[in-house]
């Protein structure tokens, strides 16, 4: 599939073929790799978060991707908005355990320090950067070291032409302004690009990645930008991405939270578990409650994070409060609860096991997981 129609011959964006998407069925795309992580072309979708530190404050910075990587992240950014970042990168990359995306705005000189610093991607629309020798010499330096481009579109810093063009932000003003990038790279035969299109608005950022994902085989990184507070953050970029990734597109995501980056990761690592595109690890369901429950499932509960906080085994636990659902859901986990009048049956992998008091609830759960042995 070519990358793009020659700019000038690519028909009306309102003429673009629509394309049925089969939920589980990824779209094709060609590969990048990022410092070993490889997006797009089949590979297992990755989780990207940014950090949020001074990054001239390198322990501060390394301590946070640390604390990411824990959460399961594969990739993080970090911004490289001034001359002391751009002279902290080398030190940051060689203490972080997963590769470093370089993001950049406009200045060439802080790309090529942090290509030299060793990032593993450089996130910088080309175009902004300034003339065609300073394009040139970005694109080559990121091209002998196999380091890939992220083109990064926003609804909110749209060229002015393209802006002008559409009136206001659509969905086809930032496949233009994606494209008119991607131009650019092809142009210096740069072909190692991804790209975002990305929105406060879900419905626009959806409809923008449909129309990139229609006309090209370019690997996508998803997201919802400034999606806000952990609660209605989580909700829009769950909307958003999830929808995507259910019609098979998108190869990389990051949730953007105003909150701590290992949070981010959680998200993201949780909107692929429940479209089964990523292995779980433990994943704890309990019925939503009701005038039935005969049980403290919310101290169950509470209980059950903090002890099961850190163990990395993929059982699906599920703890409910009543006799009417209870016994059939319960007996789906690999671990079950059903309870009633402080009493409780104990299910593993659909079997009955045995009673235990509710007060041996938790301590019965801790022990299964702890016992717990994955079908390999």
């Amino acid at each position: 599939m070519e990358t793009l129609l020659p700019i000038l011959e690519q028909p009306s964006i309102k003429e673009a073929p629509h394309v049925n998407y089969k939920i589980g069925v990824r779209r094709k795309t060609r590969q990048v790799n990022i410092g070993g992580v490889k997006v797009g072309g089949g590979a297992p979708i990755s989780v990207q978060t940014m950090t949020k530190t001074k990054t001239d404050d390198i322990a501060g910075t390394v301590a946070q991707i640390k604390a990411a990587t824990e959460a399961g992240c594969d990739i993080v950014r970090v911004t490289v908005n001034d001359k002391e970042a751009a002279e902290s990168m080398a030190e940051i990359v060689r203490e972080s355990p997963i590769p470093i995306v370089a993001d950049i705005h406009f200045n060439h000189i802080f790309a090529l320090k942090a290509i030299q610093g060793g990032v593993a991607k450089v996130r910088i629309n080309p175009g902004n950067i300034g003339s065609k020798d300073r394009i040139r010499e970005v694109l080559t330096a990121a091209k002998d070291k196999g380091i890939p481009i992220r083109i990064g579109v926003n609804s909110g810093s749209l060229e002015e032409d393209i802006l002008e063009k559409h009136g206001y932000p659509t969905a086809e003003a930032l496949y233009e302004s994606a494209l008119r990038h991607v131009g650019i790279c092809d142009e210096f035969d740069f072909r190692d690009v991804i790209i975002s299109v990305k929105s406060t608005d879900v419905r626009l950022m959806i409809e923008a990645y449909r129309l990139v994902a229609a006309r090209t085989d370019i690997p996508l990184h998803l997201g919802v930008t400034e999606a806000g507070l952990a609660r209605v953050g989580t909700i829009k970029s769950a909307v958003g991405i999830g929808t995507l990734l259910a019609e098979g597109i998108g190869d990389t995501i990051r949730v953007s939270l105003t909150d701590d980056p290992a949070k981010e990761v959680e998200v993201g690592k949780e909107i692929l578990r429940s479209l089964g595109l990523a292995s779980r690890n433990i994943e704890l369901i309990a019925c939503p409650t009701c005038g039935r429950l005969e049980v403290d499932l919310f101290g169950i509960m509470a209980q059950l994070e903090e002890r099961l906080q850190g163990i990395k085994k993929p059982v699906k636990i599920a703890v409910l409060g009543c006799v009417v659902n209870g016994p059939g859901e319960a007996s789906e986990a690999d671990i079950g609860i059903a309870a009633g009048k402080g009493v409780a049956i104990l299910y593993r992998k659909g079997e009955m096991i045995k009673r235990v008091k509710e007060s041996e609830i938790v301590d019965t759960i801790v022990e299964e997981v702890a016992n717990f042995k994955p079908e390999v």
